[in-house]
């Protein structure tokens, strides 16, 4: 079963964060889906990820194109994950169970820190997630930088 990261992002954007952890996940081998609630959302995301980062290359397409069991990087609004995705990130609240979690080497939970609503919806999956048995991590980026704060269910062994 694979752990739940969840990022608290109360100094950099999603759109500045989340390439930044694209290219982690890519970098491990791992193909990724992220999941979000707005198709709309999905879109503004997927521009952003073909001007970021400025000094690379983020291969990535929209769940629908028509290609989506070959896209490294899926960006979905579903469930499925066709693209054989290794790693889940969710963002704007979308849903992670501990099922998507034993399918997975990783989920990610990325929520807005300055949205007391997204912080209440993150609180919420991380009892549901630790009460099923799913290992899990908290990192802020209070400091500055990325610090993990608080950790439930047993050593993950890797860095986020």
């Amino acid at each position: 079963m694979g752990a739940a990261y969840f990022y608290h992002l109360t100094r950099a954007p999603l759109e500045v964060t989340l390439p930044l952890l694209l290219q982690k996940s890519l970098a491990a081998g791992w193909r990724v889906a992220v999941r979000g609630t707005d198709p709309e959302r999905l879109r503004w995301l997927d521009d952003r990820l073909w001007t970021q980062p400025e000094d690379g290359f983020l291969p990535h397409g929209l769940a629908g194109s028509g290609f989506d069991a070959d896209q490294p990087v899926l960006l979905t609004t579903d469930a499925e994950l066709p693209n054989g995705a290794a790693c889940l990130m969710a963002v704007d609240g979308a849903q992670v169970t501990a099922e998507d979690c034993a399918g997975l080497e990783r989920a990610c939970i990325l929520f807005d820190g300055n949205d007391q609503a997204a912080v209440a919806h993150a609180r919420t999956q991380w009892k549901a997630l630790t009460g099923a048995g799913v290992a899990a991590q908290y990192w802020s980026e209070d400091s500055g930088r990325w610090q993990k704060q608080a950790e439930s269910g047993g050593d993950t062994g890797v860095s986020g």
